[in-house]
């Protein structure tokens, strides 16, 4: 068994479209980034990369190639799994947790939950995902950017050694 920790925040911005979890949000606003700007995602696959010493999303994705510029952020985790289960392991359990004062997570949660776990392979009980807000403190509380913690366990894959 192994564990890896994630964190990735995104400043809100006007002009693009909101993704959270691989799920498109209505909202007024949309993250920044190089990518898509999902930070569950990118926390998710920095934990997953973590979980076996294999660096980070910015090592293996870099925002200085001009490939993954807009990139879905669904499709780098895809990537990430690859990887994953090409060192023999697969997703344990995926426990998150999204910092955001706006919009409101819960309506998009199960959403996201079967997004993930279908990108993933695993059972949507293998996938958690809270939300909470920064009671008005910092750039999330007053809106201008959205952060995810993520903790990912892998286990060595049995079925396929």
């Amino acid at each position: 068994m192994r564990a890896g920790i994630g964190y990735d925040i995104h400043r809100l911005t006007d002009g693009r479209k909101l993704f959270l979890g691989g799920v498109e949000i209505p909202h007024s606003k949309g993250l920044l980034g190089h990518s898509d700007g999902d930070a569950l995602i990118h926390a998710i696959s920095d934990a997953m990369l973590g979980a076996l010493s294999l660096g980070d999303i910015g090592e293996h994705f870099p925002n200085t190639d001009p490939k993954y510029k807009g990139i879905s952020s669904m499709e780098l985790l895809k990537k990430v799994s690859v990887l994953v289960r090409g060192k023999g392991f697969v997703v344990n359990n995926i426990d998150t947790m999204i910092i955001a004062e706006e919009p409101r997570i819960f309506p998009f949660r199960d959403s996201m939950i079967k997004a993930l776990s279908g990108a993933l392979g695993v059972e949507v009980n293998k996938v958690s995902i809270k939300a909470t807000t920064a009671e008005g403190i910092g750039s999330i509380g007053k809106g201008e950017a959205i952060a995810a913690y993520a903790i990912v366990t892998l286990a060595k894959d049995e079925v396929n050694i």
